[in-house]
């Protein structure tokens, strides 16, 4: 038998999930070419003439997150089983570096702390550990998580971070995200769950009303996603400009680096607001191409998921599905201003070393799922 026979049968019996390499691969180089494309005007004015500022940083992070990756997948996932306590326990502690010297303050909020050549947002640590914590204690205890205050003692275990994130760092978008995981969760993994999704539908309503009525700046948000126009000095110029974009990128758009409204019109063009950039130079067309690919992502999670050996396994897939998925409704619904502005970022695309690191980890967890199950060949 030939090496290279050899090195393809042992990658099939490893359970190498190489499309869902391929479409992360994929989403990361089609997101450093956006990122400068999109960056490189306000780069130049902001660092002297260094219209790769953010690029550079970008591709640091970026490989970090790619060692990170391999390391996950290189590592059985099933070990990580007994240190989910110890892992929550750490995010959840992490959350108040932001509060010591550490921390590091941008646009009046601190939700950073410092490593040296990169800065860690603790939000990004507590997703990944509620997705583990929440599968092992619903893996070990699924037979007794089976009803409303069962499922809402383990959604309060979520809860604990996502407030937190909340009121230590005023990151109301990641409290939404770490709270969406863990409902997500809850509802796959539990079969008697129809009060358990009524009491989040009547908490989401709720929410809605006190936001309007006691929400301050957030109450000012829903006020200018009603009316843009009105309210353009409040935050509606950023979500007027990217409308523009969209609107004037037609069917296949300008062309690449060809975009208007990243010339200082879209604040922070290269952040929350991106996929109007890529809607502006590659159009229509690209805008949901780039949507297919995290739908194709999505799908790869769901065969990963329905594949793997264990319930852990799954439910770990299950809840980094349910973080990319609600990440990417949310930006995508923000951006064609379909919700008020929360400011969450394009998953592997927009700018964020944090960001990049950590989803780059959950997918390493869910490429370990793949390959360490028996049936490979079938994921």
């Amino acid at each position: 038998m030939s090496e290279n026979k050899r090195k393809r049968n042992k990658a099939s019996r490893m359970g190498v999930d190489y499309s869902l390499l391929v479409v992360v691969g994929f989403l990361l180089g089609f997101g450093l070419v956006m990122l400068y494309s999109s960056s490189y005007y306000s780069a130049s004015i902001k660092f002297d003439g260094d219209s790769a500022w953010y690029l550079k940083k970008q591709i640091i992070s970026t490989a970090i997150g790619i060692v990170a990756m391999l390391f996950f997948m290189a590592v059985d996932y099933k070990c990580w089983r007994k240190y989910t306590w110890a892992i929550f326990i750490a995010a959840t502690l992490s959350i108040f570096l932001v509060l010591t010297p550490l921390g590091i303050e941008a646009n009046g909020a601190r939700r950073w702390f410092s490593l040296g050549i990169t800065s860690v947002q603790p939000a990004e640590i507590v997703k990944i550990a509620v997705i583990l914590l929440l599968a092992a204690i619903l893996s070990a205890n699924i037979k007794k998580v089976n009803g409303l205050l069962p499922m809402l003692f383990v959604f309060a275990i979520a809860l604990v971070p996502a407030g937190l994130v909340f009121f230590v760092t005023d990151n109301f978008s990641s409290a939404i995200i770490i709270a969406a995981i863990g409902v997500i969760m809850l509802i796959v993994a539990c079969r008697n769950n129809k009060g358990f999704i009524a009491l989040m539908i009547i908490l989401l309503a709720l929410a809605v009303i006190a936001l309007v009525f006691f929400g301050g700046f957030r109450a000012t948000r829903i006020m200018v996603w009603l009316n843009p126009e009105q309210y353009s000095n409040e935050g509606g110029f950023q979500v007027l400009q990217g409308l523009y974009a969209i609107g004037s990128g037609g069917l296949f758009g300008k062309g690449l680096g060809q975009s208007v409204q990243k010339l200082g019109f879209v604040p922070e063009a290269q952040n929350d607001m991106i996929f109007s950039i890529i809607c502006e130079e590659l159009g229509l067309f690209g805008g949901i191409a780039v949507l297919l690919l995290f739908a194709f992502l999505i799908w790869r999670f769901m065969v990963v998921a329905t594949n793997a050996d264990d319930l852990f396994g799954s439910l770990i897939v299950v809840g980094v599905m349910a973080h990319i998925a609600v990440q990417v409704i949310l930006n995508v619904a923000v951006v064609t201003n379909t919700m008020p502005n929360t400011g969450v970022t394009l998953p592997f695309i927009s700018y964020g070393g944090s960001s990049v690191l950590f989803l780059l980890s959950e997918i390493g967890l869910v490429l370990s799922v793949a390959r360490h199950t028996r049936r490979g060949r079938e994921v």
